[in-house]
């Protein structure tokens, strides 16, 4: 049996000790650049607690949501059974240093896959454009700025969309840019406080 990466010890360390309530709200990009899509094969690598999956299903599409934490996919499925979606929903556990699902897809998104332990991102991403169709969209967002109520390191510095997009080494010859850059937004704290912060957006369609 393979022992567990140090990102699965990272995560599954976190959600262990973590309430499986949700907030229940989808991303605002996700719902920004994915509502007005008709609904097909969404790909969501990260899923955490399931609520961009969930989202996605209500609105008819088929998603597999993966995740490297068992804890936390467990944490999405009851999340999806409640919303009476969970036969549009399939969960799965991967490492993605050491696995990508199968499959090709009309929409692949990863909302904030962000660790503080490294386990190659950037090929995970390069993987994700390529299980898309033509015509498929790649939604990618990052953090560009800190939360406000998240204790972390004030010095730290956030990539840019240009800096994570040019990481991927996609050849541009084959997308259409939708948006790549800065997208500023209104975050919710778990307290009710709120804030204005920064996401960092690479928005693609496959040609």
């Amino acid at each position: 049996m393979t022992a567990p990466s140090e990102s699965e010890t990272f995560w599954e360390d976190l959600y262990r000790d973590a309430s499986p309530e949700t907030s229940g709200r989808p991303s605002t990009v996700l719902v920004r650049y994915a509502e007005a899509r008709t609904p097909s094969r969404a790909l969501e690598l990260g899923c955490g607690k399931g609520d961009d999956a969930v989202w996605l299903a209500g609105r008819g599409w088929t998603v597999t949501a993966v995740d490297v934490s068992a804890t936390v996919l467990g944490f999405a499925r009851a999340n999806a059974e409640r919303a009476g979606v969970a036969d549009r929903v399939t969960f799965a556990r991967h490492d993605l240093s050491q696995s990508f699902p199968q499959g090709e897809f009309d929409m692949v998104y990863a909302m904030f896959l962000e660790s503080p332990v490294e386990f190659g991102r950037e090929n995970a991403l390069r993987q994700a454009a390529s299980a898309l169709v033509p015509g498929g969209l790649l939604l990618i967002a990052t953090h560009g700025s800190a939360l406000p109520w998240r204790s972390g390191n004030p010095d730290h510095v956030f990539s840019t969309a240009d800096e994570v997009l040019a990481g991927m080494a996609l050849d541009m010859s084959g997308w259409t840019t939708v948006h790549v850059g800065p997208l500023t937004r209104q975050a919710t704290g778990p307290e009710g406080q709120t804030a204005e912060v920064i996401d960092n957006l690479i928005v693609l369609e496959r040609r």
